[in-house]
């Protein structure tokens, strides 16, 4: 088994959600990118957005798992455009197995517009200004979550299906 798996994809994809009950199910260690970038700022992650810009955060995001990788026995939630900066995937991919949670724009704007947590990038858009959003940033992104060892369909997904599929990898 991987000692380090990362999971990749949009925002609202489940990175978070899946990853507690992944560690979980490994006794593994849970990180949330964001949550690891907040805690070591100080700030929010709209926080920094709105002070520091995009470059920023970025390079702090760089930062943080460069950290991470000196983890073992870890689930990493990435943030959604993780895997897309600063050679984020290849170093991801060369430490740990990656994971990319795939789902269909229209799905992603459905839990975005039912979402709780704070996101920058999507901050006050309409219902189909947000979906023309999610479809052209995701399609600026999805060459890089391809990379991804492991692509796998994110409606509905159990951990325990997401345990079978990576057991099948080894």
């Amino acid at each position: 088994m991987h000692t380090r798996i990362f999971l990749i994809g949009f925002m609202g994809s489940g990175k978070t959600t899946l990853g507690r009950k992944l560690a979980g199910k490994l006794k593994y260690d849970f990180v949330d990118m964001d949550h690891l970038i907040e805690q070591t700022s100080g700030m929010t992650v709209p926080g920094i957005f709105s002070e520091h810009g995009e470059d920023l955060f970025r390079k702090w995001e760089s930062d943080i798992l460069k950290e991470i990788l000196r983890m073992d026995h870890v689930v990493v939630a990435t943030g959604g455009g993780a895997a897309c900066h600063n050679n984020n995937m290849t170093l991801m991919k060369q430490h740990g197995l990656t994971i990319y949670l795939q789902l269909a724009p229209e799905a992603i704007r459905d839990r975005l517009l039912k979402s709780k947590t704070q996101r920058p990038l999507v901050k006050g858009k309409e219902p189909d200004e947000l979906l023309e959003y999610i479809k052209e940033l995701l399609s600026s992104r999805e060459g890089f979550y391809l990379q991804s060892d492991l692509v796998i369909h994110g409606i509905n997904l159990h951990v325990e299906e997401l345990l079978n599929a990576i057991s099948r990898l080894d």
